[in-house]
């Protein structure tokens, strides 16, 4: 009898054990890949990685946690203090619609004062402190979608000089950003620049100086791009869509700027990434556009602010609605392939944040669930955004303006 209990008792525990071994490999092999294989797994860019995938980075299946540190940022953000939010406008992001957001849906006292037909809001604190300094608040003053570069060397005397004092180092510059899956957001600059959009009179200005011609020749003669194919999009070389955000988030100065000849295009390339991940990691906060109520959910809880209504996901965008085919698909990925290791990058350490949000607050778990199911394809409705550059001018000087702008920027406007 005691032998049979016994018998009994080792297949009960042998059954168990391999229940527990189904749900283990499950658990770490959702998509086939075992996680004990030496072949590092990285999702397509039209499968991005689940709640249960984020627990691994993209190389050798470790976590990121155990490369850097990742601890959760949290500022008791002081509207009538010193403190400042820095929005840094990445091009094809969503920023657009994060930028009106900040200014029209976030619950402050006093809140921004816009004003119909004027893309600009008055956003001060009872103090006439400048508490937010974007495209929707004081408008480009570091320059048109001025990049990580631009902003840390311009913003502390713009402020100074929008609040007409010289004490910056009192404020705590808070920077901020929305980054978006690669292969999205170069279609989306595509058709924007196919349909007029170009940039022109953007600064990039790195170490006091603007670039010269010679460094980023333009990809069109005439007025703008309209009308260009996607291969001939992705055919000029120097085209600045390629590698936008790692190149938007970086320190320029590390790399010598835009010239190309100061190291090899491989040192170039390892350099910046390294750098646009380092800032990445260390800005106050990033939002992706995939995760719109995930992005929500951190801005609140990273400043201790509230929206008034939530962000919804939009599910429809021009860029889906183009035909590319899979071998234009697997260019545009091999040319943003800075991009895209970004990306996968800022994916984890979003997810991996957030997990820990959830873990220390109960009621976030409602609000946070549906990061389950990321939207790659967003609709960011910026066809006004096309003459975003000349916003500031009458509308009888933009078109005059536009025809010169060329000329007058034979070495990107060194002013």
């Amino acid at each position: 009898m005691f032998e049979r209990r016994r018998c009994k008792l080792a297949a009960c525990s042998l059954f168990a054990l391999s229940m527990l071994g189904i749900v283990y490999l499950g658990y770490f092999c959702p998509d086939g890949q075992c996680a004990l294989s030496s072949t590092p797994h990285t999702p397509s860019p039209h499968s991005p990685i689940s709640s249960q995938q984020s627990k691994r980075i993209f190389s050798g299946g470790r976590s990121l946690a155990e490369k850097v540190e990742t601890p959760l940022n949290r500022y008791d953000f002081n509207i009538d203090g010193q403190d400042v939010l820095v929005f840094l406008h990445i091009q094809k992001t969503g920023g657009s619609v994060f930028g009106r957001h900040l200014v029209n849906n976030l619950d402050v006292d006093p809140p921004c004062q816009c004003t119909k037909k004027r893309k600009r809001c008055d956003c001060h604190s009872k103090q006439e402190h400048i508490w937010l300094f974007s495209r929707y608040s004081t408008g480009w003053r570091c320059g048109l979608h001025a990049d990580w570069t631009e902003l840390t060397a311009c913003v502390p005397e713009a402020i100074d000089q929008l609040e007409e004092n010289n004490h910056h180092s009192k404020y705590r510059f808070l920077y901020i950003t929305i980054l978006r899956h690669p292969l999205q957001r170069y279609l989306s600059e595509w058709l924007h620049v196919r349909r007029g959009a170009t940039w022109l009179e953007a600064k990039l200005k790195c170490n006091g100086r603007s670039a010269t011609l010679e460094e980023v020749p333009f990809c069109f003669e005439g007025e703008d791009w309209s009308g260009v194919t996607l291969e001939g999009f992705m055919d000029c070389k120097h085209n600045l869509a390629v590698n936008r955000q790692t190149r938007m988030l970086a320190d320029l100065s590390l790399v010598g700027c835009y010239d190309g000849r100061v190291m090899t295009p491989e040192v170039r390339d390892r350099k910046m990434l390294e750098s646009a991940k380092q800032n990445l990691r260390e800005m106050a906060f990033f939002g992706l556009t995939a995760y719109q109520q995930a992005t929500q959910y951190m801005f609140e809880r990273t400043f201790n602010l509230e929206f008034i209504n939530d962000f919804e996901q939009r599910n429809s965008t021009h860029a889906e609605k183009n035909n590319y085919t899979p071998k234009q698909e697997e260019r545009i990925l091999d040319v943003n392939r800075l991009d895209l290791e970004l990306y996968q990058y800022a994916e984890e350490l979003f997810l991996q944040r957030l997990h820990s949000m959830q873990g220390e607050e109960q009621d976030g778990k409602n609000r946070a669930k549906q990061v389950e199911d990321p939207v790659l394809e967003y609709s960011d409705d910026d066809s006004d955004d096309i003459n975003d550059e000349y916003e500031d001018l009458p509308q009888s000087q933009r078109r005059s303006r536009r025809r010169t702008s060329r000329n007058s920027h034979a070495v990107h406007n060194n002013s």
